[in-house]
């Protein structure tokens, strides 16, 4: 047996571009997998883009991709990947044409499909996605949600591998899941080594809530703004469910009652939101302790916000830090 024997043969990537294509998504793939090497530069995977029409497809930010491919690569391929797209097929109707439809069927059993960003409506729309866990940028989660019901959505991961099948959520969570697959066919040495050609980490902690903004209800006249926006600006007091019912001049029933309705959250639940929403702007913004991060939100004590920010985020607060205030 020789040397060579023992050398795994290059992994067959191909990249369909539905236009208009999210630019940035399709390059991902050429630029991670392409940097996954051996030690003696030896490539490990080819990553060739494709399209149902390769003489020309359109991208989003107005240019016009030209391949030396058509559909016919996917019969091919190890694995497949649908960057985000504006295909009003899948985005607006949760349909594929017939001809993406027969396109997508000639994908081998054994291959692994991928997504990216809104790459994961043409997964849905294909009935690819049907009773798996999945995941797409959460700017879009609730179209989604709504679109593919079918699909056991988290729109809190930065990529989810069920199976075969792994969807990333938006734009830049592509290149967590190019590292993951990586590292999963060729070790960390390898997948490490792209980073840190790529100038990425080569694992990001949490998930994409702890980009989310979260957007707080402009104050009214009237029900319980008033109070949300007192509540906003004594973060820091111990305040609770009789606190601001008194606040707003109502029972706790009532007021329970007329909160949920306007915000869709119980009072304290929307309260430990907007904690942590201020904490963490506290945490990108100023070099403050944990502590006083702690103190000043009203989360109490630095140990509760490293509690709750794991579980809300994933993170601890200063990983978050350095995740918002890197360099």
């Amino acid at each position: 047996m020789t040397a060579t024997a023992d050398i795994p043969a290059v992994h067959r990537v191909a990249v369909l571009a539905l236009e208009p294509v999210v630019g940035f998504d399709m390059t991902i793939p050429s630029m991670v997998l392409g940097a996954a090497l051996t030690e003696d530069g030896t490539p490990r995977y080819r990553v060739d883009v494709c399209g149902l029409d390769p003489a020309g497809i359109r991208s989003t930010a107005g240019y016009t991709i030209v391949t030396d491919h058509g559909p016919e690569l996917l019969a091919t391929a190890d694995t497949v990947i649908v960057p985000g797209t504006r295909a009003p097929g899948p985005r607006v109707d949760g349909i594929v044409s017939p001809e993406l439809g027969a396109a997508l069927a000639t994908i081998r059993p054994d291959a692994r499909i991928m997504s990216i960003c809104t790459g994961a409506f043409v997964l849905g729309a294909a009935g690819l996605l049907d009773g798996r866990r999945a995941t797409t940028h959460w700017a879009f989660a609730d179209t989604f949600r709504a679109m593919f019901p079918a699909v056991h959505l988290d729109e809190n991961l930065l990529f989810v591998e069920d199976g075969n099948i792994c969807t990333a959520a938006g734009l830049a969570a592509g290149i967590d899941v190019c590292l993951h697959i990586i590292r999963a066919d060729h070790g960390s040495e390898i997948a490490n080594r792209a980073a840190r050609y790529c100038v990425v980490p080569p694992w990001r902690e949490g998930g994409q809530s702890q980009f989310i903004e979260r957007q707080v209800p402009d104050p009214g006249s009237d029900g319980t703004a008033p109070t949300r926006a007192w509540a906003l600006r004594h973060l820091d007091r111990e305040l609770d469910l009789n606190t601001m019912a008194a606040h707003a001049r109502m029972s706790v029933r009532t007021f329970t009652r007329r909160f949920k309705a306007e915000t869709g959250l119980a009072p304290g639940a929307w309260l430990l939101r907007q904690r942590l929403r201020h904490a963490k702007r506290l945490l990108e913004t100023t070099d403050l302790s944990v502590d006083a991060v702690a103190h000043a939100s009203g989360m109490g004590t630095a140990a509760s916000l490293r509690h709750h920010m794991r579980g809300e985020l994933g993170v601890p607060p200063l990983a978050y830090r350095k995740t918002f205030r890197a360099g």
